[in-house]
């Protein structure tokens, strides 16, 4: 899904699919679906940098010009329900501040939180969505709004990986008092460009964050507890990715009917797809079924691993199909109509390239000996 992962688009991945061979044939045959995707991915590798720029120097800009730091992060704590967002102490937040001040040090942070999957593969996907909606609505939008709000919702993402470290506990570890003081910065420079489009994208980003955080709970819950994981927690969880990436797709649109409706279905039910690749990826890195994920709950639900991961593979189809429904809504002029075709051709690869790189290997007797003890149905 991004240049993190450009293996799993390479020619001989792609022949390992059923949709992969389809997306090699756009390729070869040079159709509109894949030269509108390619556009759009060549803008990501051309702008990306200056998007990173200008997110680094706004963020530095606030980090070292508030005066009140901790009361900056409590509020932050306050705001998400979340203790763990906290620092211990007012000197050791001043450390920290004086620490990030320094922009080579903010940089490698920024760096961090930026090379993830989810981050990347949004850059070209809102680029899109917005030409789209501009060309739909035959609006005349300054470039200035265009890019408040594309980069105010690819912040509001990357706002995400930070939280789900700290929550975690896995992953950057050493710089998570880090994540810490920078998380309501981030926030802010978000809610500072989106607000730029209006009461009605602000009202729509506010309640796309607030229900994320509730899926973000209820995530780091099964983690705690794993084997109270139900189809109803799982649903849950997934409001981290539908509420993101849903209301991004609204706010592509200014909210605006009835693309806000369509972006929205097409993105959040991407991303819930998306979501059950990662989770079969993560499992091949961690050595062990992700905690909480649908190939762990279908796992137990079923008493068999390679059923688990044969229903995750199912689901993902589902979430799937769901959002293809986005494009019976769009009329057939619709100039992106074929980007987001191609665009769904990539989710279904890249979910059948993991479930069949663990069946390749033959992971599952694997993942059985190392399911996580309160949970393990399976000896």
């Amino acid at each position: 899904m991004s240049s993190k992962d450009d293996f799993v688009f390479s020619k001989s991945a792609l022949m390992s699919t059923k949709a992969g061979k389809d997306i090699l044939k756009q390729v070869l045959l040079r159709e509109r679906g894949y030269k509108q995707y390619n556009k759009y991915k060549m803008k990501y590798e051309m702008e990306f940098e200056d998007f990173t720029k200008r997110f680094l120097l706004s963020l530095h800009r606030r980090i070292i010009s508030d005066t009140s730091p901790s009361s900056t992060v409590s509020q932050f704590a306050e705001e998400v329900g979340s203790q763990d967002m906290e620092l211990e102490s007012a000197a050791k937040i001043e450390d920290i501040k004086n620490r990030l001040s320094r922009p080579e040090i903010l940089a490698d942070r920024v760096q961090r939180i930026l090379n993830s999957n989810f981050v990347k593969m949004t850059f070209p996907v809102f680029n899109a969505l917005f030409d789209g909606s501009v060309a739909y609505y035959k609006e005349d939008l300054s470039n200035e709004l265009r890019t408040s709000i594309i980069d105010g919702h690819i912040i509001a993402i990357d706002l995400s990986e930070p939280m789900d470290r700290i929550m975690d506990k896995d992953e950057d570890v050493e710089y998570l008092d880090d994540y810490r003081l920078m998380n309501p910065y981030i926030l802010d420079i978000a809610r500072e460009k989106i607000s730029q489009g209006g009461d009605l994208v602000l009202k729509a980003f506010e309640e796309g964050f607030k229900d994320a955080r509730i899926g973000q709970v209820i995530d780091h819950k099964l983690k705690i507890k794993p084997e109270s994981i139900t189809d109803e927690h799982m649903i849950g969880c997934y409001k981290k990715y539908r509420s993101i990436m849903g209301t991004a797709g609204r706010n592509m649109a200014l909210n605006q009917t009835p693309l806000n409706e369509i972006y929205h279905l097409g993105m959040s039910k991407a991303s819930e797809s998306v979501g059950c690749g990662n989770e079969m990826q993560d499992s091949i890195n961690e050595g062990a079924i992700k905690i909480p994920s649908w190939p762990l709950y279908y796992s137990l639900i079923a008493n068999d691993v390679r059923k688990g991961f044969e229903l995750t593979l199912k689901k993902s189809e589902i979430y799937l199909d769901e959002a293809k429904l986005a494009l019976e809504f769009l009329p057939e002029e619709f100039e992106l109509k074929p980007f987001l075709s191609f665009l769904f051709l990539t989710v279904n690869h890249y979910n059948q390239y993991w479930y069949h790189d663990i069946t390749k290997r033959d992971l599952f007797k694997y993942f059985e000996r190392t399911i996580h003890p309160l949970t393990r149905k399976l000896v």
